[in-house]
């Protein structure tokens, strides 16, 4: 066992701070202002870091360092670094010197055998969250989880490990914000005060040790700074943010096409077909099944015609058999896992005895690709990528498999955790590769830490139950506080049979979540919207045309994604840090679509709640009661309805409702303003499917509220977007004249009416009453021009 003990020499050059002790070097890196890299080396030991999760290192940044007596210090803008002499320990603090984070006194950092563990001080009432997909309360304090990706069938509310390992976690300790990840890739174990009350730790059971430290001013600013790093997920087709429709499984090309024409048929809108494992041969990855999908292309053309994309099952398992030619390939070119003495490694899986892709290996990822254009060609871009932890049957992939690692080589205990993100990023690559004017969709249940670089995740094998339904909400919440942000659950639980009232609670909070996809198991009931009764087809029909109504915001959202990393489905931690109460398990299920909608689920049984809304005003969305947070609010909650709240100061764009999103826009937007409050949001558009965005073909607005002014501003307008008519609905307006662009206008005035409600309401319509509503300012010419607009009042 290894313990820092007090420094032997130290020295700095060209952005590097070494620090030696007996055997060891603290290794230290300025990433820039609020972050920085800290490597321990074994002296004598080149340091190997994992490229992984940070495919491109940055490179470190000057810094000065001030030597004193006891300590070597570090000051930049935004953190002051200390590195006591004897024992070596740091800690982390404010410029102002209040003490952030710091490594625990006695302990620091001690080495036994390949593992590693950083041991930390536990501060007065620290609270820690994310560490992506773990069950559990949002404030993790008091306890402890493992990085193992695992084929967690029907998991528990307390069952750790899941699929997807994330070691970053954000800290709170004295009012300020920290996060720390440790890029290691092997099976790691963080504990938070568990069974102790002196320190927190995280642990790496082997490879490199090396760790971020990230400082900001909120979680915001840290996720920021984390995706920076790690990736962020690229803007996806806006085909994948409509309705999904999966089954295990749809077993013929006459089953889908009947579900696609009912869908149409029944005017519920929908966009994506999935194709589980029984469209293969015996389960055989890149066959069909000869008997009911003969003919695959006319199968994916009819669809396509019908507003439908298709997307298939992808498994990493090869069969062993003699002349399938995926499989004799794959032994030709040497592509598959090893023992260390060169035999190939048989794992059971759904087509029975096979092997598995090393997909760190740069010739089987050329080799997967080339076989994807079995599927391209036929006119797929979406796929889904599963049973990629790896699993096989039994759950004991042997540790001592060898991996390329990218000619560097390395174990299964190494390198598990990152097996189905090189399958996603192989996939994905794969399909751009074939596919060169087209966006891509991946879906994974594996993933690592930058796995959003390449796939959306869903949480896996859910159950049908309230408990799941309010777990998955916290499993998103989780996650977007650690960098994915493309996620969502089963709809109605994979596992088990939903009821009707629980089905309706899903389906209704799902439409606020980036993806939303309704799924059941082989041997449960159909799970289709219409297969629950009249009332629960009904509401999903309201819910899924609300979720399509909303596809402008929706979209926006991902673009802002794309750029700064924040997801969809957004924990109010991310804004309310600083209330205890957001932390409460009473509400730590409640979230926040984008920043201005308030989302509160329900459990099926329950007809009245208790929902929670932070400092502020809120509206209730369904009739825009205004209500004044903080505080806790009882609601009743009817079977067609959830509690949702938009924020004061919030703004939502939405469109005409489609069938589906390749079907013609009505050219009509709608702005809604919440009045009351300050806020800003960037509205964002482009051909929803194609690359010419990269080359700036979008539409982009900026707009802002005031407490007395909205102002719109075009910030971008080389797309067309189809959309000629904007109306702008002021919520909670409570005057009887406004000023448009310094022109007075009164209630008479042909751009400017008031109205009490909205004569002869349609039911899909998801706004049912107005305040006061600004009218025909939305008929502007977007085409011609439209750079500013502003509206006072």
């Amino acid at each position: 066992m290894k313990l820092l003990k007090e420094i032997k020499n130290w020295h700095y050059a060209k952005g590097e701070l070494n620090i030696a002790a007996a055997d060891q070097t603290i290794q230290i890196h300025k990433i820039n202002e609020g972050v920085f890299r800290v490597r321990l080396i074994d002296n004598g030991t080149p340091f190997a870091p994992s490229l992984y999760a940070v495919p491109n290192p940055p490179i470190g940044q000057d810094f000065e360092v001030i030597e004193q007596a006891d300590k070597l210090e570090i000051n930049t803008d935004m953190l002051r670094v200390a590195i006591a002499k004897n024992p070596i320990r740091l800690s982390f603090h404010t410029p102002e010197g209040q003490l952030i984070s710091q490594d625990d006194p006695g302990l620091g950092i001690i080495t036994d055998g390949s593992e590693t563990t950083n041991y930390r001080t536990l501060q007065p009432g620290e609270r820690f969250f994310g560490l992506g997909e773990k069950t559990g309360p949002l404030d993790r304090a008091g306890k402890q989880y493992r990085n193992w990706n695992t084929d967690a069938y029907s998991y528990g509310a307390e069952t750790d490990p899941l699929y997807v390992s994330c070691p970053f976690f954000m800290g709170l300790a004295h009012g300020h914000v920290y996060g720390i990840f440790l890029n290691n890739t092997s099976e790691t174990v963080f504990n938070f005060g568990a069974a102790n009350d002196r320190f927190s730790f995280f642990q790496a059971k082997t490879g490199s040790f090396e760790y971020y430290f990230f400082s900001g001013a909120d979680p915001a600013a840290v996720l920021y700074e984390y995706t920076a790093l790690t990736g962020r997920t690229p803007l996806p087709p806006i085909w994948s943010l409509g309705y999904q429709q999966c089954r295990y499984s749809y077993h013929s090309a006459d089953e889908v096409i009947r579900i696609a024409k009912t869908f149409r048929q029944k005017q519920i809108p929908a966009d994506v077909i999935y194709l589980d494992i029984h469209y293969m041969q015996d389960y055989k990855v890149f066959t069909w099944q000869d008997a009911h999908f003969k003919e695959p292309g006319k199968m994916i053309a009819t669809l396509r015609e019908m507003g439908f994309r298709v997307v298939p099952i992808l498994d990493p398992g090869i069969k062993v058999e003699a002349d399938y030619d995926v499989f004799e390939t794959g032994v030709a070119e040497d592509v598959f896992l090893k023992y260390p003495d060169g035999g190939l490694y048989s794992g059971g899986a759904w087509p029975g005895w096979c092997h598995f892709p090393d997909y760190t290996k740069p010739a089987a990822r050329t080799w997967w690709k080339r076989w994807m254009k079995n599927l391209t060609t036929l006119g797929i871009s979406g796929f889904w990528n599963d049973m990629n932890e790896p699993a096989a049957w039994g759950h004991h992939t042997p540790n001592i498999l060898a991996f390329d690692n990218d000619g560097k080589g390395g174990n299964h205990k190494l390198l598990r955790n990152i097996y189905g993100m090189e399958m996603s990023r192989t996939t994905r690559e794969g399909a751009e590769e074939s596919l060169t004017d087209e966006r891509i969709f991946v879906l994974t249940r594996a993933g690592f830490s930058g796995s959003q670089r390449y796939a959306a995740v869903w949480t896996g094998d859910n159950y049908a139950s309230d408990e799941h339904l309010m777990l998955g909400c916290r499993l998103l919440n989780s996650m977007g506080l650690s960098g994915f942000a493309f996620t969502g659950n089963d709809v109605g639980g994979f596992i088990g049979d939903a009821s009707p009232a629980l089905y309706m609670r899903w389906i209704a909070v799902s439409a606020f979540q980036g993806m939303m996809r309704g799924h059941s198991m082989i041997n449960s009931r159909d799970a289709e919207p219409w297969t629950f009764g009249e009332e629960a087809e009904q509401v999903a029909r309201n819910f899924i045309n609300l979720r399509y109504a909303l596809l402008p915001t929706l979209y926006s959202l991902f673009y802002e994604a794309s750029q700064s990393g924040m997801p969809i489905t957004r924990s109010l931690a991310f804004y309310y840090f600083q209330d205890w109460k957001v932390f409460q398990s009473s509400f730590d299920n409640q979230f926040l679509f984008g920043r201005d909608l308030l989302v509160c689920p329900v459990p099926s049984t329950e007809r009245f709640t208790k929902v929670y809304l932070p400092k502020g005003r809120w509206y209730n969305f369904w009739n825009d009661e205004l209500l004044e947070g903080p505080g806790e609010f009882l609601q009743e909650v009817p079977s067609d309805q959830i509690p949702v709240f938009a924020r004061a100061g919030g703004l939502l764009v939405t469109e005409d409702p489609r069938q589906h999103t390749a079907a013609s826009k009505s050219g009509r937007l709608a702005l809604h303003a919440y009045l009351g409050g300050t806020g800003n949001f960037r509205y964002y558009t482009d051909d929803g499917s194609g690359l010419k965005y990269q080359e700036g073909a979008f539409t982009l607005w900026d707009i802002e509220i005031g407490l007395q002014s909205l102002r719109i501003k075009s910030g971008g307008q080389n797309f067309d977007s189809g959309a000629g008519n904007l109306r702008i609905y002021l919520h909670g307006f409570r005057g009887e004249t406004i000023k448009i662009d310094g022109t007075n206008a009164e209630v008479a005035h042909e751009k400017f009416r008031f109205l009490e409600k909205i004569p002869n309401f349609d039911p899909f319509e998801p706004y049912p009453d107005f305040s006061k509503v600004i009218e025909n300012l939305a008929f502007i010419d977007v085409s011609e021009g439209f750079r500013e607009m502003l509206i006072e009042f």
